[in-house]
């Protein structure tokens, strides 16, 4: 069942998007080779915490982090730790925030120092998959339109999208109804309407879509070892259209 939401509600959303856009931007601004992601996953706790919110991560089905941070060939759910970043580096941060009881969501890949171009241009399509899809949510569109945008946006530049993972419904929980999958064709799924809200994320790979996930039991990684980019709003569906709730600055 899709619970939809109040405009009071949305703003709580939008209130928590905030605080994670200020999360992000912080980690993005201590970025360097040689910072550990572990200094990360704090400087982002302290972000969050200092709001008066909380790491929506934390302890979520046992996670161990307050963020999840990807590097390289990692697609998601990496646990920050010891690991020094280097340059060349791509560097994918998905952050949860609850504040006031409600969710937001939002993941952005960071390119450090000197990125090859093809890495490059892996998350530029990303970021530009994510724009398609969110420009599909009007109300009387549907959940296929999202993902079939999404799915053709990354294919027409030669990458591909992971399929064993999906986006989805978001509120006062993390995970809510419905999945929302970045492929598949146009006019499928379940109609828009206002007051639904979405944590659309495509997860693109430079090589093959297909994924595996490491003996830390999170981590999920390309299968072929080639890098991958992950980029995420929360977006709330609206009679005037898409309303972003965690829209970096």
């Amino acid at each position: 069942m899709i619970i939809r939401k109040t405009p009071e509600q949305i703003e709580k959303m939008n209130v928590a998007g905030t605080v994670l856009r200020r999360s992000l931007n912080a980690a993005g601004e201590a970025m360097a080779a040689g910072v550990r992601t572990r200094e990360l996953d704090e400087l982002i706790r302290g972000v969050i915490e200092a709001a008066g919110a909380r790491p929506a991560f934390k302890g979520y089905m046992g996670f161990p982090a307050n963020s999840c941070i990807s590097v390289n060939e990692a697609v998601v759910h990496g646990i920050p730790d010891d690991r020094k970043l280097r340059d060349g580096d791509l560097v994918s941060i998905d952050v949860g925030v609850e504040l006031d009881g409600f969710m937001a969501d939002s993941a952005r890949t960071f390119l450090l120092g000197d990125v090859s171009p093809e890495n490059r241009r892996l998350v530029e399509v990303t970021r530009r998959s994510l724009e398609k899809g969110l420009e599909q949510c009007h109300p009387g569109r549907r959940v296929g339109d999202i993902s079939h945008a999404v799915q053709i946006t990354v294919e027409a530049h030669g990458f591909s999208v992971v399929r064993e993972l999906v986006g989805h419904g978001i509120g006062e929980n993390l995970h809510e109804d419905p999945q929302i999958p970045n492929f598949g064709p146009p006019g499928r799924g379940p109609v828009l309407e206002a007051g639904m809200v979405f944590a659309i994320e495509p997860m693109v790979n430079a090589g093959t879509d297909r994924v595996r996930t490491l003996k830390d039991e999170w981590t999920v990684v390309t299968a072929d070892g080639k890098f991958s980019a992950h980029e995420e709003h929360t977006v709330a569906i609206t009679e005037k259209g898409p309303k972003i709730l965690t829209l970096l600055d």
